[in-house]
């Protein structure tokens, strides 16, 4: 394979419909905040990826920071650990999080692709592995078992052997009465999840956590603030149910300070602010040697490749924030998610992405 040589960034912002939209007990998400990244190359071949940016408001901070980064990477190798290492020494007073940090690990997944394309192969056979289907769970935001009924029974309908929903939105008896009706409505054989995204202080989040073992709950994620390791550890002594976190943790380390808390029975890094591809492989081995099962967060695209040479590797989360701009939208087929390609299998939908742009 020819050594390929960055010769631009382009970063563009779209708003992008979503099919469902997300509600948290912090918020509602009602369209997709992306911001789309390709990485030209002077052999011609383009590196895609996106990031999730959450809100609009940081849209043009992050265009604004891809082009002030895009000189520091002008001329050189698509060679991920190297243009990582490069990051980490340029940054290290203000170190890899918060926006640069999602804007490095979009870069590096653009660099897989790349590689990938450029050897017309997907990037999971560069990793050492091939293409499987890895089960996927079904992500849902606050809901209502009344209204959403139809549309949970579908999830099942499709094949999807998980179903995960935020809780948080109101009391614990709340809690309860809507995983009561979910389990009627989706019966005993699929795994639920729930998840509080960060909305509960540690006792409040054991009383609760307690209250939900009848429900035979896979996992429950994020009951208190992220940051709060000796929160989670807390929680996670006195739960029945095993406790997982990680999509807010920023690089390897921040993985290895969650495990050396003992915040968690599992994890799932978010490809935005792990580091990419690059830094999920460090995870990796640090879940491997932790025995931990490990499941992904958002970017389905990528997190099929990852999650198929991933030893401990435990559930996909199906959540499509970007489907409205793709070529190709990613489908589950039984429930699973294979990784495609060549590269990450991203293509743009130039049409949709000329429609959805940032005004």
């Amino acid at each position: 394979m020819e050594s390929l040589v960055i010769s631009d960034i382009r970063a563009r912002a779209v708003i992008a419909p979503l099919l469902r939209p997300i509600r948290t007990a912090s918020g509602s998400i009602e369209a997709s905040p992306l911001v789309l990244l390709d990485v030209a190359t002077e052999q011609g071949i383009t590196g895609r990826s996106y990031l999730f940016a959450y809100t609009p408001v940081v849209l043009r901070p992050l265009l604004a920071l891809a082009e002030q980064v895009a000189p520091l990477l002008r001329g050189q190798p698509v060679v991920p650990l190297a243009r990582q290492e490069q990051f980490e020494k340029q940054f290290r007073l203000l170190g890899l999080q918060g926006l640069l940090g999602m804007l490095v690990s979009g870069l590096d997944m653009a660099f897989w692709d790349a590689m990938g394309q450029a050897s017309g192969l997907p990037v999971v056979r560069l990793l050492g592995g091939e293409a499987r289907p890895v089960r996927a769970y079904d992500s849902w935001g606050l809901v209502d078992p009344a209204r959403d009924a139809e549309a949970l029974a579908r999830s099942v309908e499709r094949g999807f052997r998980g179903l995960k929903i935020k809780l948080g939105g109101g009391s614990l008896e709340h809690d309860l009465a809507t995983l009561r009706d979910l389990r009627s409505i989706v019966g005993d054989a699929v795994a639920l999840m729930v998840d509080y995204n960060q909305s509960l202080g540690p006792g409040e989040a054991i009383r609760r956590v307690r209250a939900l073992e009848p429900f035979g709950l896979e996992w429950v994620e994020e009951p208190v603030a992220a940051e709060d390791l000796q929160g989670h550890a807390q929680v996670r002594a006195r739960s029945p149910i095993p406790i997982q976190t990680g999509e807010n943790w920023w690089f390897a380390r921040d993985a290895q300070r969650a495990l050396s808390a003992g915040a968690c029975d599992r994890m799932m890094p978010d490809l935005m602010k792990i580091g990419g591809i690059t830094g999920w492989l460090s995870v990796m081995g640090l879940a491997r040697a932790a025995s931990m099962p490990m499941s992904s967060h958002l970017f389905i695209e990528a997190s099929a490749h990852v999650l198929a040479v991933t030893p401990t590797c435990d559930w996909l989360e199906f959540m499509d924030f970007g489907a409205a701009v793709l070529a190709h939208p990613c489908q589950p087929v039984d429930g699973c998610v294979t990784a495609r390609g060549p590269g990450l299998g991203i293509d743009w939908d130039e049409a949709a992405v000329a429609r959805y742009a940032l005004p």
